[in-house]
């Protein structure tokens, strides 16, 4: 570790990080072992305040001026390496995980569930699982996270999914997933063996790895491997095929809180690839953003013929991840703010509009998109839930993606010029066209079946307008002024650029142009 590194205890009361990762972990245990539900419940409530709370702690301890890698934790036992911290990177993930898990829970309160002490204590193993992850500065603790998250994930979808073909579906996610692990597991292993021949022993901290990376070898062979692996956790076209029937066939509460795992694969790609293997990235620019513009028409394209909402909303994230892609790629600043910041935009919002088409499915008992209609007046909460979470989708001004997709053009302009841009603004017509739609057949147009009587017995309303309010605030609070936003994220993004080798250099091209162009100007002039 270096100078460029604070430890927890330069600024924190307690390993913050740590605790994060374990409140949850210990109440899931503490949920399977009691037997009174009533308690269950409260121990898993609790938890997820507590480490909500937590998360704002963090963001108030977090300096946006301060050293790179904060609040870190270090542990070495064995040969083994526990290594923790955050940077402008992940300290937004962890918060929006909290919230997540929390309106969850709520969320699992409303429905069929609500007496489910399983359930419920598999979304906070889910959310150790994602602190764990975020938080890791270690390749090798990253991916052992990575794969314990497919426990949890495929225990909800199999004790209480709503699709008949769930085991078909743990199968499936057992064959994308499995390769993805094998694929980073082997990049990760040449990242920490390529250091052997140099100074360094052999380490998988990821710091050192950074700052030694010269030292590597087969980094072709290194970037292929990693971002075959992330590919498919974003998901990004063509390595897509699980997540719509994991949509359609699993439940909302953990899809919800799935879609801050499927951002795993965009912060990795910024954590272990750009940094570390910066040279290839830019080589494999051309590659990579054809998959994007691929993966923004192909999702966009097959979610306007979804007649299932939730198979929409996967396709949406897939149409999604490709403009988010091609602006990390754009190695400039404001392509990676605006990736960064969208990401978490669109984690927040489409877990609004999956909340929101969950409520509908408790209300009717289907999700096919032709057999709702006239929906708005008896549900207008849940209907204003979606077209919130809708126009934050579409970056409508007022929501915060609105100016993470204008930094998030500016970068692609300068890197691309303007028919990248305007591919991915296309692209977002596309999403308002399919988006809006689905809002019009669902909550405006006349049903075309007798419409579920609407009892507010049955269907806590309360519960229903907390989630609401929750992720409207949220949404809409920081769409106004997203400079709270960028303040955790600009040092890093700024950093990031001195990294690329082709870009960098270019940068110091222009900055030493750019005075004799001033001077011949001035010399005209007079």
């Amino acid at each position: 570790m270096d100078n460029s590194v604070a430890f927890w205890s330069e600024s924190a009361v307690l390993p913050i990080l740590s605790t994060l990762t374990l409140v949850p972990l210990v109440a899931m245990v503490v949920m399977l072992i009691v037997r009174s539900t009533t308690l269950a419940h409260g121990v898993g409530f609790a938890a997820a305040l507590l480490n909500l709370a937590l998360s704002f702690y963090l963001l108030s301890v977090f300096d946006v001026h301060g050293a790179a890698i904060q609040l870190v934790e270090q542990l070495h036992l064995l040969g083994l390496s526990y290594v923790v911290g955050v940077d402008g990177f992940n300290v937004l993930f962890i918060p929006l995980t909290a919230v997540l898990t929390l309106l969850a829970l709520i969320y699992t309160l409303i429905t069929r569930h609500q007496h489910d002490r399983l359930f419920m204590a598999l979304l906070l193993g889910y959310e150790a699982v994602l602190m764990g992850a975020f938080s890791a500065l270690n390749v090798m603790q990253f991916w052992l996270w990575t794969a314990l998250e497919l426990l949890p994930v495929i225990l909800l979808t199999t004790h209480a999914g709503t699709g008949l073909q769930r085991r078909w579906l743990a199968a499936r996610l057992l064959q994308y997933w499995g390769s993805g692990l094998l694929m980073t597991l082997a990049g990760f292993l040449l990242l920490g063996f390529g250091l052997i021949d140099s100074e360094h022993p052999l380490t998988f901290d990821w710091l050192t790895i950074k700052q030694n990376n010269a030292y590597l070898h087969d980094e072709i062979l290194i970037f292929i491997l990693l971002f075959y692996g992330f590919a498919i956790r974003m998901p990004l076209f063509p390595f897509h095929g699980w997540l719509p029937v994991l949509a359609e066939q699993g439940t909302v509460a953990s899809v919800a809180i799935f879609l801050m795992g499927l951002k795993l694969g965009i912060y990795a790609v910024i954590r272990f690839i750009l940094p570390i293997v910066p040279g290839v990235a830019e080589q494999w620019a051309s590659f990579v953003l054809t998959l994007g513009l691929i993966s923004i028409f192909y999702g966009a394209l097959l979610a306007l013929m979804q007649i299932n909402i939730r198979r929409l909303l996967a396709f949406a994230v897939i149409s999604h991840t490709g403009m988010l892609v091609i602006g990390l790629f754009c190695f400039n600043v404001r392509g990676l703010e605006g990736s960064l910041l969208l990401s978490l935009v669109y984690g927040l919002a489409t877990a609004g509009m999956l909340f929101s088409v969950g409520l509908i499915y408790e209300r009717t008992r289907t999700a096919y998109i032709p057999r709702l209609g006239s929906l708005f007046d008896a549900n207008t909460t849940i209907a204003l839930l979606f077209l919130i979470s809708a126009l934050s989708t579409m970056v409508m001004p007022g929501t915060p993606g609105f100016d993470a997709a204008h930094l998030l053009i500016e970068g692609a302009i300068a890197e691309e010029g303007w028919m990248i841009a305007i591919a991915i603004l296309v692209g977002n017509v596309l999403a308002a066209a399919f988006l809006l739609w689905a809002f019009q057949r669902m909550f405006m147009a006349h049903s075309k079946r007798a419409v579920q009587p609407y009892h507010s017995i049955h269907h806590p309303v309360a519960k229903e307008r907390i989630i609401t309010l929750v992720i409207s605030a949220l949404l809409i609070g920081t769409g106004f002024d997203t400079t709270p936003l960028l303040n955790f994220i600009e040092k890093e993004t700024a950093a990031m650029s001195q990294y690329y080798p082709v870009h960098s250099e270019q940068q110091a091209e222009d900055v030493m142009t750019e005075p004799a162009e001033d001077i011949n100007t001035d010399a005209e002039e007079n």
